[in-house]
């Protein structure tokens, strides 16, 4: 899940800024272990942040493409989040919304409603080369019975006169999930990702997507190489 640029581009919402990218992204490691051929797994990602007086909208589609023996999308996943904020200060409202789709050859599978409200904390430098938000969020999971919570870091730092871009992000939430039988209630997951701008439009990079209880019980860890499209 793609939320890298947020806090990012979060920084710019006072002066009006406006941000789209798209990313393809080839996943070594996560077609190996499906027998895909192949063997790798691309996956684009679309992200957009908008501001206005009120506060900021910002969302991101995931696209999968080979997994499970589809030929095409196999698994489709959006997030769309909106900032609320009427006052001067470092925190913001926060409501987000998560869902998506997944294929297997000759099955399909949800991945169920979410909704999420809190409050952001956003902090930046005063020349905006590095800044993080922390969001602690109320979560509800479409088909869950029980109350859940999520708590969100997102990051970024420019360096080398922004020629290289270092972000990413870590959720950590409750949603109970069955692995062999062994249940599951805690869930972690983080994606650093590091880019080399080539110039204001064009980078080239990757991420690590690092997780536990997401994929399986205990630690994955998913590298990507990656290209960057900035509009």
């Amino acid at each position: 899940m793609k939320k890298l640029f947020l806090v990012a581009i979060l920084a710019l919402s006072g002066i009006g800024a406006f941000a789209q990218n798209l990313q393809l992204h080839y996943d070594w490691r996560r077609g190996q272990e499906q027998g895909a051929v192949p063997a790798g797994v691309f996956t684009t990602t679309v992200e957009m942040f908008k501001p206005d007086k009120y506060g900021s909208t910002f969302f991101f589609v995931d696209m999968n493409y080979g997994e499970r023996g589809v030929k095409g999308v196999s698994l489709a996943y959006w997030e769309i989040a909106r900032s609320l904020k009427f006052w001067d200060g470092p925190f913001a409202a926060h409501v987000e919304y998560n869902g998506g789709q997944g294929l297997g050859k000759g099955f399909g599978f949800p991945i169920n409603d979410a909704w999420l409200f809190g409050a952001d904390y956003v902090w930046n430098n005063s020349n905006f080369t590095k800044g993080f938000t922390l969001s602690a969020m109320y979560k509800y999971i479409q088909g869950f019975g029980t109350p859940s919570f999520q708590l969100t870091g997102v990051w970024y730092m420019h360096l080398m006169d922004g020629k290289f871009t270092f972000s990413g992000f870590a959720d950590f939430w409750k949603e109970t999930k069955y692995f062999s039988g062994v249940q599951n209630k805690l869930v972690f997951l983080t994606e650093p990702q590091i880019w080399y701008n080539i110039n204001k439009h064009l980078s080239v990079g990757g991420e690590v997507e690092i997780s536990k209880g997401f994929v399986t019980k205990n630690f994955a860890a998913y590298p990507t190489t990656a290209i960057k499209w900035n509009f």
